[in-house]
């Protein structure tokens, strides 16, 4: 049950995340398989004296942290808000086949002729990675819409069917690329967040904030909805608009976070039942701290695959892989 928080407890508790997501935020860029020097950054960044250690910090480890933070807070907190909303502790972006979707379709852009194009700062992946979230988003409402509102065991079946196809699409535009084009799909496939410079999280925003926001603003709703459908009809939720903004909201973020990061699997699975366990069942708590939790998280897992294995480094979807995985498995033996 979710209990009344004072606005001393609320603050407190975000403040506590906060501070625990500010510490790696800012620790991160100054650690990796090379070693910075400290003066000459700090010279760089406030004397301005140019020199090749700032460089690498300014325009290479800032940013790639701050992609890290963001797509890790926007998994976060789509999957608290999917597994409210679908009533299931296993739903999340990629189980559902929503980031496959955004994957066929940045994979698309990369791969196939013609189909890679740039439009002011965006490119064709976050277009297509967005039509292909929204695809499959619309198909799972379409398909799983009754009279009387939405089958959760429908849309968990067609997420999961979703997911299948969107790998049998990828495996079709394996097969038909120039072979040279593998690696560098399989690469971004593996989930990567390399990153260079901000123009590529510029263009994050467009398609970012607006679904966080509708996420965001339905955290009362999604309260209600704890309780079961006819509990939150009856207090006054209109439970399909509820629904269907949070669908469209974590299409668009997770099409922002797909499209430069690739298919990263299991944060939005984790992250959520992580807050819950350590913050009770208040959404209005538990987005803001699944934002800053998975942030924080995905920032430490990216710090470890630029590291573990210098001077290569792993992508960053194994490391969440071999994390998640088990906590999976845990959670499935601990609802049977």
């Amino acid at each position: 049950m979710t209990r009344i928080l004072t606005s001393r407890q609320f603050y407190g508790i975000i403040a506590i995340y906060a501070i625990g997501a500010g510490a790696i935020f800012f620790i991160s860029p100054f650690l990796g398989g090379e070693t910075l020097n400290m003066t000459k950054v700090m010279n760089g960044l406030f004397h301005n004296a140019p020199n090749v250690d700032a460089d690498i910090f300014v325009y290479h480890r800032l940013p790639r942290v701050l992609l890290a933070f963001i797509v890790g807070g926007t998994l976060g907190v789509v999957g608290a808000a999917l597994q409210v909303v679908l009533k299931n502790v296993l739903a999340e972006p990629y189980i559902l086949g929503i980031a496959g979707g955004g994957a066929v379709g940045a994979v698309a852009a990369i791969s196939i002729p013609g189909m890679f194009f740039h439009f002011g700062p965006f490119t064709s992946i976050q277009f297509l990675s967005l039509a292909g979230c929204m695809f499959c988003i619309s198909g799972l409402y379409w398909l799983a819409q009754r009279p009387t509102g939405i089958s959760m065991n429908t849309i968990l079946l067609a997420g999961v069917t979703f997911n299948i196809l969107c790998g049998a699409a990828i495996l079709l535009i394996r097969y038909l690329v120039n072979p040279h084009q593998l690696v560098a799909m399989d690469r971004w496939m593996m989930g990567g967040l390399d990153v260079v410079g901000y123009q590529d999280l510029v263009s994050l925003t467009p398609f970012l904030i607006p679904g966080l926001f509708m996420v965001f603003m339905q955290a009362n709703s999604l309260n209600q909805l704890a309780f079961g459908e006819d509990m939150a009809h009856g207090r006054g939720v209109d439970v399909q608009r509820v629904q269907r903004m949070v669908f469209l909201g974590a299409g668009l973020a997770t099409a922002a976070a797909v499209s430069l990061a690739g298919p990263i699997g299991f944060v939005g699975l984790v992250i959520p039942h992580a807050v819950r366990r350590l913050s009770g069942y208040d959404h209005r708590v538990v987005l803001p701290a699944s934002f800053l939790l998975g942030g924080g998280v995905l920032t430490l897992c990216d710090l470890v695959a630029r590291t573990a294995v210098h001077p290569t480094e792993m992508p960053v979807g194994i490391i969440t892989a071999i994390i998640g995985g088990p906590v999976f498995l845990r959670i499935l033996l601990v609802k049977k």
